[in-house]
């Protein structure tokens, strides 16, 4: 594993004619993407930015951006940006009567309040939360573990449904970290290095990489591998751009994923596409799963998923081992947000390793274990401290996975103080409000409103900080500061990225500087020890430096390749923490027949369940619901639920939309852009309607993350927060076995055109 640079790169700093400085950098958050480091020129003129333009050096990117790079200026100047630190009294919250203070009385009063809630009640009474994909998550483990000591730290999305069931499968089966897309990240050159192995496939399952640059991958990358020859199979409800340019699309009903990889398995290993070499050599169980795939023929999945049974064996074949040909995985966060995500995700690595597409060229790349600090220290912390993270005791997975507490359990903690009471939260970048990511978002307000104190760092006021924090402070944004980005965090074949600071706004701190600045005050006043880190340059030479590189290099060159140690690690010993051969499970292979999943209780092999509240488990809800409801698609001018009050993003996605099939849709009296209500019994959402064939009869589409700045900010209002909250929909602690996996893609509803004296949209 190692970085590689361009020769003679771009210098960092260039001076034109009239002074402005032109300062190459790699984007991240705030405003939110994933860390993908596209590469960006800022243009400052007398410490004020100008414009923003892609770096046509940046090897990865090559000067190409997407709408919300290029609006950066509208956010680091909006009028409502919050540029110092504030507070008001815990009466006050959800007014807005913030009072400015300075940064010194923010971290006497941060400080003094922590530790009096840690004296009283102990540090499990403590909760930092984090958000999704942003920089804060590089930094928020160590935030809650190193520096407020405590052992909760939570991520509030229902199932941990974002990596969760994703990374529980890879770490069963493989000992790894993620596996992702070969697009040539590991070569300087990228697709275009000699060497590099252009997959003949892409099979995409619940991604739509060109919008949201998912996990870290830069979406754009898919573009290149097809205009090389790359042809894509695509499984999903919705018909996308990609899927109109793909050689198959497999549009199946939401929840019935497994169902489909089952059946692809059950072609495989039934005609003998399958790599007997590397199944001899590498995995373990094949008789198992060749038995258990038997019960699972195109036939059932075809009459399950609604798709033919055809397609089914056609997509198979495609993919099926010739000895020649490969295909890569391409899989996304939908696969997480379905209660029989484990599972899903247990069969597309059982595809890839029988046809012998794990770790080879042209195949999927299998990751390696993070060599940063992103997960912070817990060693200083007793056995029984640790143990009292919530949820633990209740899905023991969660201990040796993630090492956080259970979202859904966490939510119970703060409603009912069992096993103890949450007495602090701590607001690490998320508005899970509005929401990024929280299923029944009322709930957690009404919880989270107990709070003696909450602390909350954010760019701009948001529903979630406007209802609960008492103290808020000012986040910097990516061209405001310095520090590193890593193509997922450093596990994968990509970019490793100097963010390199080229203005300062107000009294705004990054998540890097504020983690450095409490840490040495929490240090000092609480604990009487040194941090390990004095400034943000110590920690980011200590960062870079474990990669045999200098932040000084990595600034002044901005971008370097991370090959994390090419392909066929498990030939090399360079997956393994023993440096043998093999991967990281019990048995040293691929673990088709999990013991990992066996010691914990759960079937060791892939299967099937139908969705939990769809109308085969639930025809009571299906007849008063009678439509499959998924959420979260992705656009080009919104992470989530920011860019909100950015205008020229706005003017792109006006208001939230929710598709709807013609037929449907004429059926029910909705035309496009009625307003419509969205119902079931966990809670309703307002939404325009988007007539359009590219969703299934059977299915409605619901934007996600809705809020409005331009409202009343204030109680009970919090910027019409609650008229388009989809979440609203999602029931709580719907899950897989293990505790991962909810339905957020996969909830019944009735949609009807709502009355005009009901109507709350604009």
């Amino acid at each position: 594993m190692a970085f590689h640079f361009k020769d003679n790169p771009a210098p960092k700093k260039t001076v034109l004619e009239d002074g402005t400085e032109v300062i190459r950098t790699c984007a991240w958050s705030p405003p939110g993407c994933h860390a993908v480091g596209c590469g960006i020129r800022l243009f400052v003129k007398d410490g004020e930015l100008v414009k923003v333009e892609g770096d046509p050096d940046h090897q990865l990117t090559q000067g190409r951006l997407c709408p919300r790079c290029l609006a950066l200026k509208e956010a680091v100047y909006h009028p409502d940006r919050i540029r110092y630190p504030m507070k008001r009294a815990r009466e006050d919250r959800g007014l807005d009567k913030w009072e400015r203070i300075s940064w010194d009385e923010a971290t006497d009063l941060i400080v003094s309040k922590t530790e009096d809630i840690r004296a009283r009640y102990g540090s499990e009474a403590i909760c930092v939360y984090m958000g999704t994909g942003r920089e804060a998550v590089r930094y928020g483990f160590t935030l809650s573990s190193k520096v407020l000591r405590t052992p909760n730290n939570c991520y509030a999305q229902s199932g941990w449904s974002c990596m969760g069931p994703r990374q529980t499968a890879m770490t069963m089966m493989l000992g790894s970290a993620y596996i992702e897309l070969d697009y040539g990240g590991g070569y300087v050159d990228v697709w275009n290095d000699p060497a590099f192995v252009v997959p003949d496939y892409v099979f995409c399952l619940g991604k739509e990489p060109l919008k949201s640059n998912p996990d870290g991958l830069w979406g754009h990358a898919l573009i290149e591998l097809m205009k090389r020859g790359s042809k894509l199979i695509m499984a999903d409800p919705r018909v996308n751009w990609l899927a109109t340019r793909a050689d198959q699309v497999l549009q199946v009903l939401p929840g019935t994923d497994a169902a489909l990889c089952l059946a692809i398995l059950n072609v495989l290993v039934d005609e003998d596409l399958v790599d007997h070499d590397f199944i001899e050599k590498w995995c373990y169980g094949y008789d198992e799963l060749v038995e258990r795939v038997q019960g699972y023929t195109p036939e059932f999945a075809a009459a399950t998923c609604g798709i033919s049974a055809d397609d089914i064996r056609t997509c198979a074949r495609k993919l099926g081992y010739d000895g020649v040909h490969h295909w890569s995985l391409l899989m996304g966060v939908a696969v997480d947000q379905n209660p029989n995500g484990c599972q899903v995700t247990q069969c597309l690595i059982a595809m890839a390793a029988i046809t012998g597409n794990l770790d080879v060229p042209g195949g999927t790349v299998v990751g390696v274990q993070m060599q940063f600090e992103m997960t912070g220290a817990t060693d200083f912390m007793s056995e029984e401290l640790k143990n009292k993270c919530i949820g633990w005791d209740v899905y023991p997975i969660v201990k040796v996975l993630l090492n956080t507490t259970h979202p859904d359990i966490t939510l119970e903690a703060l409603e009912t103080g069992r096993p103890y009471e949450l007495k602090m939260a701590w607001l690490d970048s998320t508005n899970l409000l509005s929401p990024t990511c929280s299923a029944q978002p009322k709930r957690w307000h009404d919880a989270l409103m107990r709070m003696e104190f909450t602390v909350a760092k954010e760019m701009f006021m948001t529903p979630t900080v406007m209802a609960l924090a008492d103290v808020v402070l000012p986040l910097a944004t990516w061209a405001e500061h310095d520090g590193i980005v890593m193509t997922n965090q450093g596990c994968q074949m990509g970019i490793a990225g100097a963010i390199n600071k080229g203005l300062q706004v107000g009294e705004c701190k990054s998540d890097l500087e504020m983690l450095i600045h409490f840490g040495n005050a929490f240090y000092e006043r609480a604990y009487h020890e040194e941090y390990p880190f004095r400034t943000v340059e110590e920690y980011l030479a200590d960062d870079v430096g474990k990669m045999d590189t200098t932040w000084e290099e990595l600034s002044e060159k901005v971008v370097a390749t991370n090959d994390i140690g090419g392909y066929r690690k498990h030939e090399r010993g360079l997956i393994r923490a023993d440096g043998l051969p093999g991967f990281q499970t019990a048995t040293g292979r691929v673990e088709l027949w999990s013991t990992g999943y066996q010691s914990l209780g759960d079937d060791p092999l892939p299967y099937y369940f139908p969705p939990k509240l769809g109308a085969e488990e639930r025809p009571d809800l299906a007849r008063e619901y009678p439509l499959m409801c998924t959420t979260g698609a992705r656009y080009f001018a919104s992470f989530h639920s920011e860019h909100r009050q950015i205008p020229s993003l706005r003017q792109l996605t006006p208001e939230p939309y929710l598709e709807i099939h013609p037929e449907t849709a004429a059926a029910l009296g909705i035309k496009s852009g009625d307003e419509v209500t969205i119902e079931n019994p966990w809670g309703s959402a307002h939404e325009k309607a988007k007539v359009t064939p590219t969703v299934r009869k059977d299915v409605v589409a619901a934007a996600h993350g809705w809020w409005y700045p331009e409202e009343d900010g204030e109680e009970p209002h919090l910027f019409g927060v609650w008229k388009s909250n989809v979440n609203s929909l999602v029931p709580h602690r719907v899950l897989g076995k293990m505790g991962f996996g909810a339905p957020y893609k996969q909830v019944p509803v009735k949609v009807y055109k709502t009355p005009h004296e009901e109507c709350v949209l604009g």
